[in-house]
């Protein structure tokens, strides 16, 4: 996915990308084991324009995703809908501070500054993949809910509490710290021995 610099002017032009299966095998590193998220083709609506020198980017990314609940391990359908916006000045002969955003200008002719909406921008063309990959892990959610209301697993007897109800108690068990409890008194009783002798 790129954008070519030189043909951007003061008017808006809108491009759009499509993030297939190739796309996403090329460029998201996401997990093959069982539970992990699984994406659907993505689309990238961007506008593009100049503001004097700098060029002015926004649009947004749509797709689909599968996730599994952090609750009671179903798996369910969730949108992937993020907006963004950057405004990015030409580099000229400034290179990022970070190796990690000198890289990216070099490779993709794109490095973000320390807000995520300013960067620079180098060269004839603008890579995206990079950018996009990140804007698309940053929008899976790091625990997934089916629902807001999901009563997850019973963490006895591992019944789905969405579906049918158990007989076990919801008693806490004991505290790991007890013991510790019991040790500080016994060292209390001590000292309170020594004392007296």
């Amino acid at each position: 996915m790129k954008l070519l610099v030189d043909r951007v002017t003061t008017e808006t032009s809108d491009e759009t990308y499509l993030g297939d299966s190739a796309w996403r095998d090329a460029h998201l590193a996401l997990s093959d084991a069982p539970g992990s998220p699984e994406l659907g083709d993505l689309t990238l609506e961007l506008q593009a324009r100049m503001l004097s020198a700098d060029l002015y980017l926004q649009g947004q990314v749509d797709g689909s995703s599968e996730l599994t609940c952090s609750r009671c391990l179903a798996r369910y359908g969730a949108p992937i809908r993020e907006q963004f916006r950057l405004v990015l000045e030409p580099a000229g002969d400034r290179i990022p501070a970070d190796p990690e955003g000198a890289e990216a200008l070099a490779a993709d002719g794109l490095a973000l500054g320390d807000e995520l909406e300013t960067g620079w921008f180098r060269g004839p063309e603008i890579h995206f993949d990079r950018y996009l990959a990140e804007m698309v892990v940053l929008a899976l959610p790091v625990q997934p809910l089916c629902r807001e209301e999901c009563q997850g697993l019973c963490p006895r007897c591992g019944v789905d509490r969405n579906n049918e109800s158990c007989d076990c108690s919801d008693t806490q068990p004991n505290s790991p710290f007890q013991a510790l409890e019991k040790l500080r008194g016994t060292l209390s009783r001590g000292e309170d021995e020594g004392e007296a002798r």
